[in-house]
């Protein structure tokens, strides 16, 4: 946003130069990137009037004139601009004049004429105006006047850049009510006499889309002077805020949009047919715009259209059919219209467009403005132009319109986010000179912002609000107190990257999959508990947080799969999310961590038979793991049924009798639709039942010879053999120092329904060699504890 400062400080004038300006502006948050000067250095040019114009006698293109500066004689200037003539009001550099450049003015001649001076251009100034011949100035001008006095050349534009949020100051209205804010200074808007309707012209007004344009206001103006000229000081206004001067019409609703942020638009009232109609682009609808170039629109355009076609695209860019034209145009119908930011986000830039007023729309435009910016561009038109005005018309939706914020503040929250106190006197006195409506409340205060600051929504924004008004740089220096201390450590905690070390070494990967997973196939995987979706996602196949990391690890098996990667083995550490009323913000978060292998068992290898990964495969990596916490007797694997599973080559896992986590063969009709080739085997277990280790305790190592004894029992054959193995070791004989078991036998010699079970006992002692008795007696007190619990009794 460029702005004259001279036009500013019209509205507001503290007490500070440029210079701090621009500093207050960039530490209030509107960064200031640039300040120049809006004319070049120049000296000794006044206000003149040619009161004599010839043709030169020796040159075509030139004049010989007389030029009336204010002096006691008229000056004799040649020149040679086209617009040169009689009566013409002109900026004039007279002799001793310094122009930029260093450019000294002279006396000369010119084809054998004395020239006194120089009639000057806008260019030959250091202004950025284009034109073709001498500057033509306003027939009211004081002859004599400096020129740098006269066009209050003595300015500068400061090029402000804004954040998205800050649209509401994207005008000189804004900018003042900034200013004044942080000067504690008078904002004065110009004021001027509403034209009073003269016609009772009207047009009808409908909006077919509320949603996307709560209010749209119009008004019927006949018989305006299209042709005339576009004041110079609204000319200069225009110029310095980076708007090229077009026509008076286009020029009075740029300069409204400047003044007051409201966008505006004027139609020519001869080109609609019937009334205007707020409504989405009808499919394959086409638009000629201004510049020339056809737009197709798309359905979910705003367009403004009669009762027969497409006028214009909303707050982005008018029609070429019904816009202004200088020879034909006599009535116009002037457009202020509030539209929704997510109507008009985004399409400009979809059709190639980004024009002072999407600029405007799409970050928000104050919905209290149109009915003011209406009557202060009839004014201004009926002044420049002529013409007689009927009433404002219009429609709005009040559901639509945008709704006041309304925001508590606590006193705690604030002195704890700036980090100083400031008194409650100056709070209330900041967001109230913001134009907030604010109320003392016992906890802080609540504050209703104004219709113009529509991104206050929190706390957090009026906490902003509140410190950058009372500037950071009143906010004293602290340095920060931060105490060391030590980290608890405590050895028993299970590093997670000693878990990773370990699989790292056995082969696998590490996978970091996304937390958001696909609803669907979440649910073959976990379909008794539904997932939270997202209300905003990435994608549809993004939409559900996982409740289990299978769903990414299985996709990720099935890419590689894809890409010829046959053997994969693959783990992943990260949470899953379950719903859980009673849990923090409605969600349980556990730390889980999973893997996946599949294909061959070995890379491929002319010596070593290709065998495909089954369940014990994977099971023996994760007793690997378990084995890591120097507690693996407690945990236990229970054939259990997974819906995700083969139903016979799937367990739980368990820790005293809880279950933390499940290993098992993915079921067949889940690899048939996860698009996996070949068998799969997944294992989870919940981070927490592993995250902990037994602390090792020094013991006496024997210095006695080990014993070995095998024993086979016969036992039923649903007796689970991992449970007869560590019964061996509950026996009261201390000799038992470990049991494994080695065989495994069902056929002839052992009856049907029965198992025979090897197992191989060690007994040791720390105190003396064991004798042949005590080995028989310790073998017995296994045998006889296995008969009374499983029934078990040796084999012949």
């Amino acid at each position: 946003m460029k702005f004259s400062e001279s036009w500013l400080r019209e509205w507001v004038n503290p007490a500070v130069n440029s210079e701090e300006l621009a500093h207050q502006i960039t530490m209030a948050g509107l960064e200031v990137d640039d300040i120049e000067a809006v004319a070049g250095e120049f000296t000794g040019v006044v206000v003149g009037e040619v009161v004599e114009c010839g043709q030169h006698p020796d040159a075509d293109k030139l004049r010989v004139t007389k030029v009336n500066v204010g002096g006691e004689e008229l000056l004799d200037i040649v020149c040679g601009a086209p617009n040169c003539r009689l009566g013409l009001k002109v900026a004039v550099a007279t002799v001793g004049a310094v122009l930029p450049g260093d450019f000294k003015i002279k006396k000369a001649k010119l084809r054998g004429q004395p020239s006194h001076g120089m009639l000057c251009s806008f260019s030959e100034l250091g202004i950025d105006v284009e034109s073709n011949g001498i500057m033509e100035l306003a027939a009211d001008a004081v002859i004599g006047t400096d020129f740098r006095e006269f066009l209050k050349l003595n300015d500068v534009t400061i090029d402000v850049d804004l954040t998205a949020n800050r649209a509401d100051c994207l005008s000189i209205k804004g900018l003042a009510r900034e200013v004044g804010v942080l000067n504690r200074a008078e904002v004065c808007q110009p004021a001027f006499e509403k034209v009073t309707p003269a016609i009772d012209d009207k047009i009808s007004v409908a909006i077919e889309a509320p949603a996307a344009c709560p209010r749209y206001l119009g008004r019927v103006v006949r018989n305006v002077n299209v042709k005339a000229a576009t004041p110079l000081w609204m000319q200069e206004k225009l110029r310095r805020s980076g708007i090229r001067s077009i026509d008076p019409i286009v020029d009075i609703t740029n300069y409204v949009m400047l003044e007051q942020g409201q966008p505006m638009h004027a139609f020519d009232l001869a080109k609609i047919e019937g009334g205007i109609v707020a409504r989405l682009a009808k499919p394959g609808e086409k638009l000629v715009l201004l510049d020339g170039n056809e737009a197709e629109l798309n359905e979910n355009t705003l367009v403004i259209a009669d009762h027969n076609k497409a006028l214009a695209i909303a707050g982005i860019f008018g029609g070429q059919d019904s816009g202004v034209n200088a020879e034909t145009t006599t009535n116009v119908l002037l457009e202020a219209a509030f539209f929704a930011p997510d109507a008009i986000r985004g399409r400009a830039r979809s059709y190639g467009l980004h024009t002072d007023s999407s600029h405007r729309f799409e970050r928000g435009v104050d919905s209290t403005l149109q009915n003011y910016s209406m009557e202060r561009a009839t004014q201004l038109l009926i002044d420049i132009c002529g013409g007689e005005a009927g009433e404002i018309v219009g429609q709005e939706s009040e559901e639509h319109l945008p709704k006041a914020n309304t925001i508590a503040l606590r006193r705690t929250k604030l002195d704890n986010l700036l980090g100083h106190h400031i008194s409650s006197e100056d709070v209330v006195e900041i967001l109230s000179r913001l134009g907030c409506e604010v109320e003392t409340t016992e906890q802080g205060w609540t504050a209703k912002a104004p219709s113009w600051r529509f991104d206050m929504a929190i706390e957090q924004d009026l906490i902003e609000e509140v410190g950058r008004i009372y500037g950071y740089d009143n906010i004293p220096n602290q340095a920060p107190v931060a105490s060391l201390n030590m980290n608890e450590h405590k050895e028993a905690n299970q590093p997670l990257k000693r878990v990773r070390d370990l699989l790292v070494d056995r082969g696998y990967h590490e996978a970091i999959t996304y937390s958001f997973v696909e609803p669907n196939q979440q649910k073959l995987i976990v379909p008794d508990l539904e997932p939270l979706i997202l209300p905003n996602p990435i994608s549809a196949d993004m939409s559900a947080m996982r409740l289990s990391l299978w769903t990414g690890l299985l996709n990720t098996v099935a890419y590689n799969q894809k890409r010829q990667q046959p053997r994969v083995r693959l783990f992943e550490a990260g949470l899953r999310f379950i719903p859980e009323q009673a849990a923090e913000n409605g969600m349980r978060q556990e730390m889980m961590l999973a893997g996946v292998i599949a294909g061959p068992r070995s890379e491929e290898h002319w010596d070593i038979a290709t065998n495909t990964v089954d369940f014990f495969d994977l099971k023996g990596d994760l007793e690997a793991i378990l084995e890591l916490t120097a507690n693996e007797l407690s945990y236990s694997f229970k054939a259990a049924k997974h819906p995700a599973l083969h139903p016979g080559q799937s367990a739980s896992i368990e820790v005293d009798g809880k279950v933390v986590g499940y290993i098992g063969t993915v079921h067949p009709e889940l690899e048939r639709k996860f698009g996996l080739n070949g068998r799969t085997i997944v294992f989870e277990i919940e981070w927490s039942a592993i995250n902990t280790r037994v602390i090792p305790e020094a013991v006496v190592i024997s210095k006695f010879p080990a014993n070995r004894r095998d024993i086979a029992v016969i036992v039923a054959d649903d007796v689970e053999s991992e449970a007869v193995v560590r019964a061996c070791l509950e026996t009261d004989n201390a000799l038992i120092t470990g049991s494994k078991l080695f065989d495994l036998y069902k056929g002839k010699g052992v009856e049907d329904g029965k198992k025979s079970l090897a197992i191989a006992l060690s007994l040791q002692s720390t105190e003396r060699t064991l004798e042949e008795s005590d080995i028989s007696e310790a073998v017995a007190s296994v045998v006889a504890l296995l008969g009374d619990k499983f029934g078990a009794h040796l084999r012949d």
